[in-house]
């Protein structure tokens, strides 16, 4: 929860920015070994979520692996102290380059998503007289239960191979003697909230597994993506997920094999509530139907809001104090040239002025990591608890 100390610390520092609570982010890792090596399951952290080098260097601390989704988040995760032999390297589409990237570094595997990237892999890895390590990314055709831009397991998604492709899959790959499998890869989606989305997907992972045995396939490795959601609707009452129930879950309806690994790639579970948009008011704008609260953050420091109509929970830190203080009703908006440029309509704050400091919370995760400097502003930056 936000102290008087986190208040006055925002008036030390040039608005926007993002603050970081590194107490809670260690409290939340902490969580995340102890729940997850109850059943010696190997966690990855998911970077796209936040790759801020002072997150990822605490991460590191707790010796989770990394799962990236670019070449640059390779070579930043090396640079953050990340083994490559704990790299998982993800995509729909890794150009050459990335792929030479992984290659050059011997990451732990590539988790491949269509028949024409192995055979890309395999040629690459012929060039360097090396054998590429890849899992296949299989569509399981689970809906999620989450926003359409954030489910990624249905067939009419981008991501994974179709079922239905697994045999000529297999066939190609006794001809590509520089790639071996090591494992199957799933990923149903992001803010999962509803654990019997999980469910079905072990229950999924156990019957392509059959197929897979049937055909004396051995595989040595599950990876079952993440996706774990966080509340971002009381962020002060959950501040850590449930990580003991979503791990146990796995473990209750998983059928793991003789000597099988289960990996899995959380972001978002394990970054979302440390992080806060911390922004002040340039103005406010009194309209027919609503009155503007216009801020000096925006989608380019807060993307989500404009790309997904993603809800953050706003406070008026100024007016923490003041309960008694009167009720109004606000749009939130930011200074972009986008009518898209609004964190929230219609929410009750206590009465706001020009000056007052607003928190946008929930931040940590798909925040600092997609902000931009269209309109040419100045990138957001960090300031941490410590």
């Amino acid at each position: 929860m936000f102290s008087q100390n986190v208040f006055d610390k925002t008036n030390s520092f040039s608005t926007p920015f993002y603050y970081y609570d590194l107490d809670l982010l260690k409290q939340t890792l902490e969580i995340v070994k102890q729940e997850s090596e109850k059943y010696n399951f190997i966690v990855h952290y998911a970077i796209k979520a936040n790759a801020n080098t002072e997150i990822l260097k605490s991460i590191k601390s707790f010796d989770l692996g990394a799962d990236c989704v670019s070449g640059n988040e390779i070579k930043k995760a090396i640079h953050c102290g990340f083994s490559p032999k704990d790299i998982v390297f993800a995509g729909v589409g890794k150009s050459d380059k990335e792929i030479d990237t992984a290659l050059d570094a011997d990451i732990f595997c590539f988790n491949c998503e269509s028949l024409q990237e192995i055979e890309v892999i395999n040629e690459l890895a012929v060039s360097k007289n090396k054998i590429a390590k890849i899992a296949l990314r299989i569509n399981p055709n689970i809906y999620a239960n989450t926003h359409k831009y954030i489910t990624t397991g249905l067939e009419e998604n981008k991501f994974g191979i179709n079922f239905s492709m697994l045999e000529f899959v297999l066939d190609d790959m006794k001809v590509l003697n520089n790639t071996e499998l090591i494992g199957l890869h799933f990923h149903i989606g992001s803010q999962i909230t509803d654990m019997k989305s999980f469910k079905l997907l072990c229950f999924r992972i156990n019957e392509i597994q059959n197929w897979f045995e049937n055909r004396k396939v051995k595989i040595e490795n599950i990876n079952v993506g993440g996706g774990l959601g966080v509340d971002y609707d009381e962020p002060d009452l959950y501040r850590i997920p449930d990580f003991a129930s979503y791990f146990k879950l796995f473990n209750d309806f998983l059928e793991v094999r003789l000597d099988q690994k289960v990996h899995f790639e959380l972001g978002r579970s394990i970054t979302a509530q440390c992080g806060t948009l911390i922004s002040k008011v340039l103005y406010i704008k009194k309209a027919v139907n609503t009155n503007f609260i216009i801020l000096d953050a925006g989608m380019t420091e807060l993307m989500r809001p404009a790309l997904y109509q993603a809800y953050h929970k706003i406070e008026n830190l100024s007016k923490r104090k003041s309960i008694e203080a009167e009720q109004l009703k606000y749009d939130v908006v930011g200074p972009i040239c986008e009518s898209s440029d609004c964190f929230a309509k219609g929410i009750n704050l206590p009465e706001t002025f020009r000056g007052d400091i607003i928190a946008i919370r929930t931040a940590g995760a798909y925040g600092e990591v997609m902000a931009n400097d269209y309109n040419l502003r100045d990138r957001v930056k960090a300031v941490y608890s410590d």
